[in-house]
């Protein structure tokens, strides 16, 4: 059985933009542009980026949710053979979809306000193994027993909880068809900091305890550092550097890697670097405007003549991939 739970490679994901009287395709946006990598078995992968990096889309065209404009995505499920999601059709994506699951950023508006609980936790249930009646709940009670819920909830409606435990029955509807890997889009932005060290702890000894791997996208660098394995760095939808958590941490290779820790807050004064490096200015710019060059050139304080006008190669340096033609050198 291969380690790689799920492997992708040359993924892209390309929005038409219409504009006129006819409403014609005028222009693309690059949500994904050509993004590769590997997910290994029982392990949190991370992916971290701004707000319109393409995070999100990433883990759409994970879920098939979004069907990719380019590329493929192969999932080895346990004691399986590789399964292209791209060119799977729906009766085979329902299959799938057991094996993974996900769990969405703001729990308020992923749970159906009219449906209570059994039903919101129970629905995949009574369509994949035909659960219905004292069975069906004895299972959503024990989903919510594992998630730290009290099963007396199972008639309760989503509007009558927390935000940390509408979150948690999130997390225990991902888990119902007992998942191999849980897609965790910003699983614990929309919760205040002790409901995230609750949720992610949480997460952490579910993975544990059902032998579950993690695609955590997020943005707080904080959350990233304490979950994740290994983390992919985003920017205008490539992949700018992958690598483990602490060589990524403690001896990022691109700029953009080192703009995003150096904008991470720190309490102490006494803790913070002397002299940091200027951040990239500006802000993250359209994904339809994409020219021969590297994306991050206009922001970077160390770009030159030849940053402007190529792209630049992935490098390979100490087992860090990063998309830079300085790399290693500043």
């Amino acid at each position: 059985m291969s380690d790689n739970i799920l492997e992708v490679n040359g993924l892209s994901m390309h929005f038409p933009l219409s504009g006129g009287a006819f409403r014609k395709s005028t222009s693309v946006v690059r949500a994904v542009e050509d993004v590769s990598f590997s997910v290994k078995r029982g392990e949190t992968f991370g992916v971290v980026g701004e707000s319109g990096s393409g995070k999100t889309t990433l883990g759409r065209c994970i879920m098939r949710i979004l069907t990719p404009t380019a590329g493929t995505i192969q999932y080895t499920g346990k004691a399986q053979e590789p399964v292209e999601l791209v060119t799977s059709d729906d009766s085979l994506l329902r299959t799938i979809w057991r094996d993974i699951r996900m769990v969405f950023q703001d729990p308020q508006s992923s749970l159906n306000p009219r449906l209570p609980v059994i039903e919101i936790v129970g629905q995949c249930l009574r369509k994949s193994e035909k659960l219905s009646g004292s069975a069906l709940a004895d299972r959503v009670s024990t989903l919510l027993t594992n998630v730290g819920l009290r099963p007396e909830i199972l008639h309760r409606y989503p509007g009558a909880f927390s935000g940390g435990q509408r979150q948690r029955l999130g997390i225990a509807r991902a888990l119902a068809t007992n998942p191999q890997l849980v897609v965790a889009d910003e699983a614990v932005s929309a919760l205040d900091v002790s409901i995230q060290a609750q949720t992610l702890n949480l997460m952490q000894d579910l993975q544990e305890q059902f032998e579950l791997t993690y695609i955590f996208i997020a943005h707080d660098l904080a959350v990233v550092e304490h979950i994740c394995d290994r983390v992919a760095v985003m920017y205008l939808g490539q992949i700018v550097e992958l690598a483990d958590k602490d060589e990524l941490f403690n001896n990022p290779k691109h700029p953009y890697t080192r703009a995003l820790l150096n904008a991470v807050p720190v309490p102490d004064p006494r803790k913070r670097p002397e002299k940091r490096a200027r951040r990239g200015a500006g802000e993250i710019p359209s994904g339809g405007v994409r020219p021969d060059a590297c994306q991050f050139a206009p922001r970077c304080p160390h770009a030159q003549d030849i940053c402007r006008n190529s792209s630049p190669p992935e490098k390979q340096i100490d087992g860090v991939a990063v998309l830079c033609h300085f790399a290693g050198e500043i």
